[in-house]
Formats: C-alpha cells, sequence, structure tokens
C-alpha cells in the first residue's frame, strides 16, 4: 500500500477513533532515538514467497497444533505480538513478530533473544511501553501509521495483524496463509491476557479494530500483489479463499 493511499485510511481512522495524529509521530521519534543506529532496515529481513501470518484469534490455537503437525516447509513464520505465545507453547519460534508491545512481554523478549526479528510499532498510546522494553530487545524494525522518518517504516495497516500481511506483501511475499486471525467479536487470553479465562467478549473499541483489520485485509486481497487463503474459522473475508492445513499440505 502506498502512502496515499494509507494516509485516507488514517485519516478516517484518526477521526473514528479519536487519535492523535501528532502523538503518534512523536512516538515515531521516541522509538527511532531508542533503536539509534541499530535498527534493522527492510532489506535485514528475508522472507521466502510462501508465508504464514498468525494473528491472535479464536482459531489460533487451533490453527498452531494443525500447524505442528503438518509437513508444510518452506515458508516464512510471520506472527502478531500475543500469538507468539500460542506458538512458544508448541516450541515454534516465529520469524518476525509484528508487534506495539502489548502483548505477553515475557514472551516476545524471550522469541526475539532466540531469534525472532521484532517489528515494533510506535503509536501515540504505547510510549511509556517503549521506553521500558526497546532496550530489552534487539534485531528491530521500527514503524509508524503516520509520517515515516528515518529507519521509522509505513508500509500500511492499523493493527498488528493486518500489519504483518502489509510487511509480507512489502518484502515480496505471493501467497499468505491466513492463521488465528477471526476478525469477531471474541477476544483470546493471547490478544488479552488480562481476562479470565481462554476467551473473552470484545470491548466496542477492540471490536471496531478488528473490523477495520478486516476492511484492510480485503483491500489486501483486491488490490495487493498477493494471493491471500485462510485457514481460520472466524468471519468470511471477501477475496480470500478459505482453506485447510491438509489441503496445503497436498498442494505441490
Amino acid at each position: 500500500m502506498d502512502l496515499i493511499e494509507w494516509y485516507s485510511w488514517y485519516d478516517e481512522i484518526l477521526a473514528d477513533f479519536g487519535f492523535d495524529r501528532s502523538a503518534d509521530e512523536e512516538s515515531a521519534i521516541l522509538l527511532q532515538n531508542l533503536i539509534g543506529d541499530q535498527g534493522l532496515n527492510l532489506n535485514d529481513i528475508p522472507i521466502m514467497e510462501n508465508v504464514i501470518v498468525f494473528g491472535a484469534g479464536p482459531s489460533l490455537k487451533q490453527n498452531v497444533l494443525e500447524f505442528s503437525r503438518s509437513s508444510i516447509k518452506n515458508l516464512t513464520v510471520i506472527c502478531a505480538d500475543g500469538a507468539v505465545t500460542a506458538l512458544l507453547e508448541e516450541n515454534i519460534i516465529p520469524d518476525v513478530i509484528v508487534t506495539d508491545l502489548d502483548g505477553d512481554i515475557k514472551d516476545l523478549i524471550k522469541s526475539n533473544h532466540l531469534g525472532s526479528i521484532m517489528v515494533v510499532h510506535a503509536h501515540g498510546n504505547n510510549m511509556k511501553t517503549l521506553k521500558k522494553y526497546v532496550p530489552l530487545l534487539d534485531n528491530i524494525l521500527g514503524t509508524t501509521q503516520s509520517t515515516p522518518i528515518q529507519n521509522i517504516y509505513n508500509f500500511g495497516g492499523f493493527t498488528d495483524g493486518d500489519r504483518c500481511l502489509f510487511l509480507a506483501e512489502e518484502l515480496g511475499a505471493k501467497n499468505i496463509i491466513l492463521a488465528g486471525m477471526d476478525f469477531g467479536k471474541i477476544v483470546t487470553k493471547y490478544s488479552r491476557p488480562d481476562i479470565e479465562g481462554e476467551l473473552g467478549n470484545a470491548d466496542s473499541i477492540k471490536e471496531k479494530k478488528l473490523q477495520y483489520a478486516k476492511k484492510l485485509v480485503e483491500w489486501m486481497a483486491i488490490n495487493g500483489d498477493v494471493t491471500i487463503c485462510n485457514v481460520s474459522n472466524g468471519e468470511t473475508i471477501s477475496g480470500v479463499k478459505n482453506i485447510t492445513f491438509q489441503n496445503i499440505s497436498t498442494q505441490k
């Protein structure tokens, strides 16, 4: 997604949620200063043409188990924030984690130190978190949803989940499998570690964020230079074919 296209989405999001663009820009500058000269650029993130993206929706655990038992090889694993916990539970280390650092921070740091590249997102509501945890991480690429600055990128996308897709396409992916991306009204402990039990109801803000994420994935399916398939059990996504891991395993 080019910036002109993204800014039309971004202006709508700012107005709809009441976000402060100047706070987003301040956060991007903070992240730039925290990373310093050690930040990665897009050329430092090699990926394969085939990518699987794990979100933290209700299908996540089932999809991770199916993936771990499958014979699928030769693909890059990208996950959104809290999904890293479910992957680590099955001894899967994602190649790339896209995060604004509101997942289980211990698991984010653990996976990073085991080799995961961190695509850390700066926005107006996470400056304290950036200050606290970015110094503990290695191999960071910084992103913003506002104006990109040196070493802080904007390739489009709003939530951690849909930003995984925009990152993958930017890096040259041709086929993307969605897993654990349901876009419904239920959240998991992986997405919201503070809830009681495995599942909970999304609040109105989270629900609206998920609907924007779905619309952005649908935009990518129609306009992006990539084929998207879905193994999740959630809402139907326009332009995206529903498949199973068995289908993938038997394709040559």
